[in-house]
């Protein structure tokens, strides 16, 4: 299988992971937008100028279709301001994460999984920074801005989204781990005879 048709796979696999989870974005199964960029940038890097755009795209669509679908305008939407442009950089944020992972990536290791911790963790603050932090100092839905506010909310939130980015892109480790154990045994098992 070429590097293409594992890119394109991959792509497809992350489209519908965040079509699928990012329609409701409080359902019992969370949304997987921040790692699907994350495992995006990761995986898609070669791919970046078309692929990020893309998934960026399905974003906005996504949003879209879930608000337009409760009867309301998605410009009167409550999430929907200045702000929310703000979520290309934020999103971009996740995505040179998993980039900046690639390029350090050697193999599963322990130094890999603690480079993978340290990127989703930096990748999820400036995320959520940019994200949070432009929806409450941009949008008119904070009534009386505060720093002290405003750390709060970014305090609180925080964790959960961790958990929920830490929960797909560990997923995905796995994945990654496998399929780097079982391309490595039918190699080391024709050496051997």
């Amino acid at each position: 299988m070429t590097a293409n048709v594992q890119r394109a796979i991959i792509l497809s696999l992350l489209v519908l992971l965040m079509a699928g989870t990012r329609l409701n974005h409080f359902a019992p199964v969370p949304d997987a937008s921040w790692a699907v960029f994350f495992i995006g940038g990761f995986y898609l890097r070669n791919w970046t100028r078309w692929a990020f755009p893309l998934l960026m795209g399905l974003a906005v669509v996504v949003d879209w279709v879930v608000i337009s679908n409760q009867g309301m305008s998605f410009w009167q939407h409550y999430c929907v301001s200045a702000a929310y442009w703000m979520l290309i950089p934020a999103y971009f944020a996740m995505w040179a994460g998993g980039m900046l992972l690639r390029r350090y990536y050697t193999g599963a290791s322990l130094k890999s999984l603690g480079l993978l911790a340290a990127s989703v963790i930096g990748s999820v603050a400036l995320c959520h920074l940019i994200a949070q932090g432009s929806f409450y100092w941009i949008s008119a839905s904070v009534a009386e801005p505060s720093v002290a506010g405003w750390a709060k909310n970014y305090s609180d939130w925080l964790l959960p989204y961790m958990q929920t980015a830490a929960m797909y892109v560990g997923a995905a480790a796995v994945v990654q781990i496998v399929v780097e154990a079982t391309s490595k045994q039918p190699a080391a098992g024709r050496v051997a005879h």
